[in-house]
């Protein structure tokens, strides 16, 4: 039996991310006498999404700009389809969370009127190498408890509510134990279900952080949360190799996309579906195919840039991707001369970026009781970027607050305890050559889903047939993951990242397959229902797992 650590806290957060830490910011400053709790997988100061930094804020109301029309462009962008009232109280809130972290440190350019400098239509530039130290100072000094190195495998349920989380510490093995009056879930999206584009020592060269392995997905599946949206995955357009942000090139310095021959092709052979001003998953799709059908590589034309330009793009990505400036510094690589080459990721489930995750309310509640959702793992409105990320942890801690004050004292059996404890530590009392190691059920699994559930090799393409592979291959892994072992408590942590990754895929699976069109090609091409059909699918595709396993997939209105 572990050391039992048992925290009796308001509110916890679980996640010290993007989201997470303002979240507890904002619980403490409105409310200094309510104990705010975060437990942390890394350490806060660089984890998470924006552990090396960034160079832009994304989702801004630039002057001239208007809430009601960054509706309508993410509602253009997302293919007609997203929740028109999260999108909107998260704008409303971007100026808010942008001036706070400003305050707190955040250097945020400006022109020689104080305004800030715009990085097209929706952006502003910042130098923000550190925004998560500031991020994590904030919330330290703002008084909330932090626990670093802890990994949290369940929420802790009072009857239908949730009344906090079950972990342990990567340190000690020490269980944690924490009951909460409100519980905000707030650990990004899901990386790691389909096999990366780079292999060996360079697997974790992605463009989502690797250690976001949709924990916080998978222990809202397990207590019968609604999810949404699963099928509108992420693929990125990223830099080749380096897997660095393309939008530091296309963006900070105009560079058009160019084919193998040189074609500007994306205002000439997709004209039709927007050319350089097409929906974001068209911005990947029309590459995609320059490569399937044998005009590829595809670049970046950097070509011709300026010294200034030049280092200017450098200065860029010192901020959030140093590793680019050092590609192109080992290899000899002057931009201004060569074309940067650029490829597309594996698929990612992000609610950030996309809209995959909890189905929440406006104030970000989600359908299980106290239980509240913030940043990538909230679902229904994509194009959050970090001052969305910002905004939902905002309105999380606030509706958390809100609902902890009606909130009874929370009652958790010992048996329960007792039951998690022992599934969490299982794979470290397995006998070693009797088991299955966490790599080789990951690999097991990101075949499955790269061969039958649309990666990158097949070109993210996928129909029924393929579907009900995956789906009778991924019915086998839970049985897998009872053969678990692992030899420390890093690898303990290892067991459960597959172990919740199996749970999400399973989702993920479901929901590819429910949706009978395509709406977001290369995110989710369905060659079986190759056109997108508003007549019959301009709704929303949900889903609830009992406690059976089963997984009920249903729609919601838009």
């Amino acid at each position: 039996m572990a050391e039992q650590k048992v925290i009796h806290t308001d509110i916890l957060i679980i996640g010290g991310g993007t989201a997470g830490c303002m979240a507890a910011v904002e619980a403490k400053e409105r409310s200094p006498k309510s104990s705010v709790t975060i437990l942390e997988k890394a350490h806060v100061d660089r984890s998470g999404c924006l552990a090396g930094g960034m160079n832009a804020i994304n989702a801004y109301i630039n002057k001239g700009e208007t809430v009601d029309r960054f509706v309508d462009y993410v509602r253009s962008d997302a293919c007609g389809l997203i929740r028109e009232d999260l999108v909107r109280t998260m704008a409303e809130l971007f100026e808010y969370g942008v001036k706070r972290v400003e305050k707190w440190g955040l250097p945020i350019l400006c022109d020689e009127k104080g305004d800030y400098i715009p990085r097209g239509r929706w952006n502003i530039k910042i130098n923000g190498e550190s925004l998560k130290p500031i991020l994590a100072r904030a919330a330290r000094s703002a008084g909330a408890q932090i626990y670093n190195w802890i990994v949290v495998t369940n929420l802790l349920m009072d009857q239908d509510r949730v009344v906090g989380a079950v972990g342990f510490s990567l340190r000690s093995g020490a269980l944690y134990v924490v009951q909460a009056k409100a519980t905000i879930v707030a650990t990004g999206g899901a990386a790691g279900l389909y096999r990366p584009n780079n292999v060996g020592d360079a697997s974790h060269k992605t463009w989502y952080s690797p250690y976001n392995t949709g924990a916080g997905f998978a222990m809202g599946i397990r207590a019968g949360a609604e999810m949404t949206s699963f099928e509108m995955r992420y693929v990125a357009l990223r830099t080749k190799d380096t897997i660095a942000p393309t939008g530091t090139i296309a963006l900070g310095v105009s560079a058009p996309q160019i084919n193998a021959k040189g074609e500007r092709f994306m205002a000439t052979r997709y004209a039709d579906i927007g050319g350089d001003g097409a929906p974001t998953p068209y911005r990947t799709y029309g590459p995609l195919m320059e490569m399937k059908e044998g005009r590829g590589p595809v670049y970046l034309d950097t070509r011709g840039l300026s010294a200034e330009q030049t280092r200017a793009l450098r200065a860029a990505y010192l901020d959030m991707y140093p590793s680019m400036v050092l590609y192109w510094a080992a290899n000899g690589i002057d931009p201004a001369k060569v074309p940067i080459e650029v490829q597309t990721t594996e698929p990612y489930i992000v609610g950030g970026h996309c809209q995959s995750g909890y189905w929440v309310d406006v104030n970000r509640k989600t359908t299980l009781e106290g239980l509240y959702a913030a940043g990538d793992v909230s679902g229904g409105a994509p194009y959050k970027f970090v001052s969305g990320c910002w905004a939902e942890g905002v309105m999380a801690a606030r509706a958390a607050l809100d609902g902890m004050a009606q909130s009874p004292l929370p009652h958790v059996p010992e048996s329960q305890i007792r039951l998690e404890e022992e599934r969490a530590f299982a794979p470290l009392k397995r006998h070693l050559r009797h088991g299955v190691t966490p790599p080789d059920l990951e690999a097991r699994l990101q075949k499955i889903m790269e061969q039958y559930a649309g990666g990158a090799s097949t070109y993210y393409e996928m129909n029924e047939e393929m579907l009900g592979i995956a789906r009778t291959h991924l019915a086998q892994l839970p049985t897998e993951c009872e053969y678990l072992v692992a030899s420390d408590l890093h690898q303990l942590m290892k067991a459960h990242e597959v172990i919740d990754r199996v749970d999400v895929a399973q989702v993920l699976v479901e929901h590819l397959s429910f949706r009978k069109e395509t709406r977001w090609p290369s995110y989710q091409t369905r060659v079986d229902y190759p056109k997108r059909d508003d007549a019959n699918w301009l709704k929303f595709v949900n889903s609830r797992r009992d406690k059976s396993g089963t997984i009920e997939m249903f729609t919601r209105p838009y």
